[in-house]
């Protein structure tokens, strides 16, 4: 039987319900004085971006590699739990699955030093806004969670880089 951990990683549906319950509890929070119909239809509008844009993305991958969404799943576990497999099939199905997600990321780390900056450009403009105006609480609480999402990013990474590298070594000195 397959665990709930399994299914929330596999499932658009799973991953569709947790946008829906975190769109509808962030418009709870912020809009207290709004309808709840808004906060459902908002919550929905966002469901539906969130989960078409991972649609997409898992199509492009299933295009790359020539596996289906449910068996990239389960190779992207393998790949997290460092399991080389053993059929030569399957090993050439996630050697190409690591190659792509390496040249993803690859890619993405040219464009990663300005994106940074940018993000800390805001939280700096909020910064100063704030001290301007004299509240300097929400722009401080907002800056700190700039520079913990810039390097929760940078560790994320750094991890997946990691592991890939490990994988496709692993894969080739067993292949």
């Amino acid at each position: 039987m397959q665990t709930v951990k399994h299914w929330f990683s596999d499932s658009l549906i799973a991953q569709g319900l947790v946008v829906l319950v975190l769109g509808l509890g962030v418009g709870a929070l912020v809009r207290r004085d709004e309808d709840p119909g808004v906060w459902m239809v908002q919550g929905l509008f966002y469901t539906v971006v969130v989960v078409g844009f991972l649609a997409v993305q898992r199509r492009r991958t299933s295009r790359a590699t020539g596996a289906g969404p449910h068996a990239i799943a389960g190779l992207n576990r393998k790949i997290r739990h460092r399991e080389v497999p053993r059929d030569p099939e399957e090993r050439a199905l996630m050697l190409r699955l690591v190659d792509d997600q390496l040249g993803k990321i690859e890619r993405g780390g040219r464009w990663l030093p300005y994106w940074l900056g940018f993000m800390g450009l805001v939280a700096a403009g909020l910064l100063a806004l704030g001290a301007v105006n004299g509240s300097v609480v929400f722009p401080l609480v907002f800056a700190v969670g700039v520079v913990a999402f810039c390097l929760w990013i940078l560790w994320m990474r750094r991890r997946a880089l990691e592991l890939l590298h490990h994988m496709r070594s692993a894969l080739r000195e067993r292949g």
